[in-house]
This record gives structure tokens, C-alpha cells and sequence, in this order.
């Protein structure tokens, strides 16, 4: 027992040995401490406690989070970056600092020196000014394209891009204010009014991209950097008058002609197919029963001449009339009055079977029956249809063989409604078929049918042509496709211009008429009839006047952007005159 209690004794003596050993080094620790607080203030009884030292004073804070504030070697608890010494005095009781700088892109997004712009990452610039109160530079510039997107110097338009462009003072605007300003629609109206208003020509100089942007004085178009063409504004009744030099002309190629009167043919070119002629085609059948024997045409197409041989035909029916013929020819000489009055009933009736008069001579020659007749062709042409072959029986009542002469051919063309009031039977029209080598073939209109195409709407009309066999480049094919000329009738003494003049727009035409050597205007004309490259005027233009023939969609469309300008400087002088008092 003695011998534990003491070995108790000793631990608990050095226990209190090192106690007092660390009291005495947290003393020395605070000693600096306590002494700065005792110069600081002097009088006043310094009370160091464990919560003072941890709260010391804030002096820094971050660059992208102001809120977070400490000393200095300390960093942001959200961006891990090191707090920036604050100057001034109080900034860190407020746990922010003011902001001195803004992005040059995006001028609501500020900071200090150093911070850097969360949307594009670009270094804040410095703001003059006391505008750091506000947390963005006035907003000095506008797209011209986009004038609600607003900013300074160096700007771009976050919708086109774009730089923007400097305002007018009263027109700068704070980028808080919700960007409700507009610029004026209509900047070129004050210029114009004293052009369109006024009785003498102006000269203006007006983008050709952008008629918008006119100026009094040459430059470039602030929006697209084209430079600004000069334009000679008259007054707004008289009409728009466009100036064109002459190396201008040269460069577009403008070439003129004269309106004047002259004949034009009604005149009307379409299409039409070659039809075989239907007055020319023989139907070749039999009047009696029997049996084909020989037949001397083999195919569809074949040419056959007037009095060749088609067939030979046996049939008993033609055997008894031959003999009945022959007959009648003995009686003639018995009895002459009553024999010749049986003789013509007998020729008769053999004619009525179908047998030519080259059988029936022979029959007269010989005075014996053919027991296989002959059959001729009755004209010459080409076999459109056959129905017969060797050995076939036939009967009256189908058509055996169709022939058709092509010595004249019809040409079936088809034309619209609104020009059959032109046509008439037996005016003149040409047929060309190139494929041929025939071309402008002479004929005239034998008929115009009386009903219209019900899908096409369109009148057919049939042109009669002769086809002789010797034509250089042969005959015309039934079947073939050809271009066809309708001639009817002249018109004479009409103001006619070059169908190349025309300008046509679906709503008006237009012409471009050469006022003076280097001064053009689109003038609104009424047509007539068009034929042979020709239109016929019939209002719009005198005889005498130089239209332009090449490069006038040009200079169309310079008059046109004029006649804009003064339709829309018109209601802007007038908004401009209703706010002055």
C-alpha cells in the first residue's frame, strides 16, 4: 500500500508541472497581442478573449463574389479564388465592394479590376465616370439593324453581330432603363421631304441594299458599307426619273429601240399531229362468200398502186354469174333486141359483185368463167388495215383489206378559246416538221370544229396539205408531231415596241422608256396583241419614244426603289409636320 500511494504522489506532481509550464506559453503567446490593443487604446482595459482574436478585421473579398470577405491569404469558399485586399474603410462591414468595371460586350455584367465577365469571360474595363453607382456604362450606341439592342463603343449586336452605332445624345439611353428606346423607322425622311415635296429634281445619295439610309452627301451605308448611289429625287407628282451615265450604260449593256407603228398578223404557233386524210381511204370487201386462193399484199404499210393485184377469190356464187354472162352473150345472136336487154342485166350484175371491167373483158374475149377472180386495187396508197389470209373464208360484212392515199394529209393543231375569234376557213398556214427536214409547207384551214377539248380546252382546227411522193425529204408521216403556223389576217398602222421590252410583273407591265441620254424612266403600259416578237401598245407610250430592250430589269428596279422612298417619305413628313408646334 506505502509504495503505490507514493508512486500516486509523483504522478500528480508532474501533472501540475506541465500545466504550469503551458500557461506560461499561452501567456507569452498573447503578449504581442495584448500589447497592440493597449497602444490602440490607451485608458481603456484591454479584454482579450478567444472570440476577438477570430473575428479580426475583413480588409479582402473575392472578385466574382464580393459577399465573401476575409483577410488576406484567405479564398472563396464557391470559386476557391484568393480574396482581393478592398480599399477604402467600411467595405467590409457591408460584405461587398463597389464596382469600378464593366464588360465591353456585355455592359450589366460588372465588377472590380481583375474580374473577369461570366457570359464571354472578356476582363472588365474600367468605367469613367460615377457610373460604377449603377453598375454599367451609359449606353451610347445602337445596332442599326436591331435598334432595341443598345451599348457603348466597340459593342457588338448579339443578334447580327454587328457593331453598333453612335446615337444621338437625346437618343442615349441607360442600359436599365428596359430598352424600350426605337430608333426612328424612317432616319431618311426630313432629307426627303424637301425632295419629294418640292418642284425641282434633288440629288440624294441612297443605299441600293438598304433604300432606308438616304444622305446629302456621298458616303457608305452604315449597315451593310456599300457606298450610297446618287439619285435625282423630282417632285412627287411627276414620274421617277433614274440617272445612268454613260459608262454605267456601257457596263449594263442598255441597248434602245423606237416605238413606232407598223402591221402585225394575228398570228398564232402551236402544235399539231399528221393524220391520214379520212376522204381518201378505201374500204376493200367482199360481196360474196369464198375462199381466198392467192393473195398478193402481205403487211400493214405496204405501198400499193391503182390496178395492182390484191387477191383471187374462188366463190360458186361468182362462177354462176360469169356463166349467166356468157349465156346471154350466145342469145345475143338469136334473138338481138331481146339478148342485148339480157346481156346489160347480166354485165350488171357481175359489176354489182365487185368484178372490174378488166374480168369482164376477158370473159368476153375467152367466153369461159374464171374460177378464181381477181380482185384489183380501186387507187393507190398504203395498207392501213388487213383482214385476210391465204385460204381464209370471207363474207360479206368485214372489212379485208383498208387503203389510204397520202398524196394529201391532214394536220390536226390545237389552239386556245380565247384565239379561235381569229381563224377562219381557208386562211393560209404553215406546217413544219424538222425532223424531216420539211419545213414551212403550205397549206390553208379546211375546218375548225365546233366543239372544245373538255380537258385541254383547247379548239381543234384541221389544215389540208398536199403530200406528193417526190418532195425532197419525202412525204409527211400520219402519226408524226409538227409545228404549225396559223395566219389570221393583218392589223395595220399599231404602235408596236420588241416583245424584249416588256417588263411583266403579273400585276402591270412595264417599259423603260430613255427620257435623255443619260436619264431613264419606268413607265406602266397597256398591251394588246403580241405576235412575231412584236406587242401592240395601247396605252403607255408615243410614237417616237426610245424604249430599252437590254438592261432595263436594272434600272427597273432602281425606279422602283425610288417610288418606295417616296411612298415612304410621304407619311413621314407628314408624322414629322404633325409634331410641331
Amino acid at each position: 500500500m506505502c509504495n503505490k500511494c507514493s508512486c500516486g504522489g509523483q504522478d500528480r506532481q508532474t501533472k501540475r508541472k506541465t500545466q504550469v509550464a503551458t500557461a506560461i506559453v499561452i501567456a507569452l503567446a498573447l503578449t504581442p497581442v495584448i500589447w497592440t490593443l493597449a497602444q490602440a487604446a490607451p485608458g481603456q482595459a484591454p479584454q482579450v478573449t478567444q472570440s476577438a482574436a477570430e473575428h479580426a478585421a475583413h480588409t479582402h473579398a473575392c472578385p466574382m463574389h464580393p459577399e465573401q470577405t476575409g483577410v488576406e491569404g484567405d479564398r472563396c469558399p464557391i470559386c476557391n479564388m484568393f480574396l482581393t485586399e478592398v480599399e477604402g474603410e467600411g467595405h467590409a462591414d457591408h460584405g461587398a465592394v463597389t464596382h469600378t468595371h464593366a464588360c465591353p460586350m456585355h455592359p450589366q455584367e460588372t465588377g472590380v479590376e481583375g474580374d473577369r465577365c461570366p457570359i464571354c469571360n472578356m476582363f472588365l474595363t474600367e468605367v469613367e465616370g460615377d457610373h460604377a453607382d449603377h453598375g454599367a456604362a451609359t449606353h451610347t450606341h445602337a445596332c442599326p439593324m436591331h435598334p432595341e439592342e443598345t451599348g457603348v463603343e466597340g459593342d457588338r449586336c448579339p443578334i447580327c453581330n454587328m457593331f453598333l452605332t453612335e446615337m444621338e445624345e437625346e437618343e442615349q439611353v441607360d442600359p436599365h432603363a428596359g430598352h424600350t428606346m426605337q430608333l426612328d423607322p424612317l432616319p431618311s425622311a426630313p432629307a426627303l421631304e424637301q425632295a419629294v415635296s418640292g418642284g425641282e429634281a434633288t440629288i440624294k445619295y441612297v443605299c441600293p441594299m438598304h433604300p432606308q439610309i438616304v444622305s446629302d452627301e456621298p458616303g457608305t451605308c452604315p449597315i451593310c458599307g456599300m457606298n450610297l448611289e446618287k439619285v435625282e429625287m423630282g417632285a412627287a407628282s411627276e414620274e421617277v426619273v433614274v440617272g445612268v451615265s454613260g459608262g454605267l450604260q456601257q457596263a449594263l449593256g442598255v441597248r434602245t429601240e423606237t416605238v413606232e407603228r407598223g402591221t402585225l398578223w394575228r398570228y398564232i404557233k402551236t402544235l399539231g399531229t399528221v393524220q391520214y386524210n379520212e376522204d381518201a381511204i378505201s374500204h376493200i370487201h367482199t360481196r360474196v362468200t369464198g375462199w381466198v386462193e392467192k393473195l398478193a399484199v402481205n403487211s400493214v404499210g405496204q405501198q400499193v398502186a391503182q390496178g395492182q393485184l390484191l387477191y383471187e377469190l374462188y366463190s360458186p356464187e361468182l362462177v354462176n354469174a360469169q356463166d349467166d354472162y356468157l349465156q346471154a352473150l350466145d342469145y345475143l345472136g338469136q334473138d338481138p333486141v331481146r339478148g342485148k336487154e339480157l346481156l346489160r342485166k347480166a354485165k350488171l350484175r357481175l359489176e354489182l359483185l365487185g368484178i372490174s371491167d378488166k374480168v369482164i373483158q376477158r370473159l368476153e374475149k375467152t367466153r369461159q368463167s374464171l374460177y378464181r377472180v381477181p380482185f384489183y386495187a380501186p387507187h393507190s396508197g398504203v395498207v392501213s388495215t388487213m383482214d385476210i389470209r391465204d385460204g381464209m373464208y370471207i363474207e360479206p360484212g368485214k372489212t379485208q383489206i383498208e387503203l389510204v392515199d397520202l398524196s394529201t394529209v391532214w394536220v390536226i393543231a390545237d389552239v386556245f378559246e380565247n384565239e379561235q375569234s381569229w381563224l377562219e376557213v381557208g386562211r393560209p398556214a404553215d406546217v413544219t416538221a424538222a425532223a424531216q427536214g420539211l419545213f414551212e409547207i403550205e397549206g390553208e384551214i379546211d375546218y375548225i370544229y365546233p366543239e372544245l377539248d373538255p380537258v385541254t380546252r383547247s379548239l381543234q382546227v384541221r389544215v389540208k396539205l398536199p403530200n406528193p411522193e417526190n418532195r425532197p425529204g419525202g412525204q409527211l408521216r400520219p402519226g408524226s408531231l409538227v409545228d404549225v403556223e396559223l395566219y389570221g389576217g393583218p392589223r395595220r398602222g399599231l404602235l408596236t415596241v420588241p416583245a424584249e421590252a416588256l417588263i411583266l410583273t403579273g400585276r402591270e407591265n412595264r417599259v423603260v422608256v430613255q427620257r435623255a441620254d443619260n436619264s431613264f424612266a419606268s413607265v406602266p403600259v397597256r398591251l394588246g396583241m403580241m405576235s412575231q416578237g412584236k406587242a401592240e401598245i395601247l396605252e403607255g407610250l408615243n410614237e417616237g419614244d426610245r424604249v430599252v430592250v437590254s438592261g432595263q430589269f436594272l434600272i427597273d428596279s432602281e425606279a422602283s426603289i425610288q417610288g418606295s422612298l417616296r411612298r415612304m417619305s410621304q407619311p413621314a413628313a407628314d408624322a414629322h409636320s404633325g409634331h410641331q408646334h
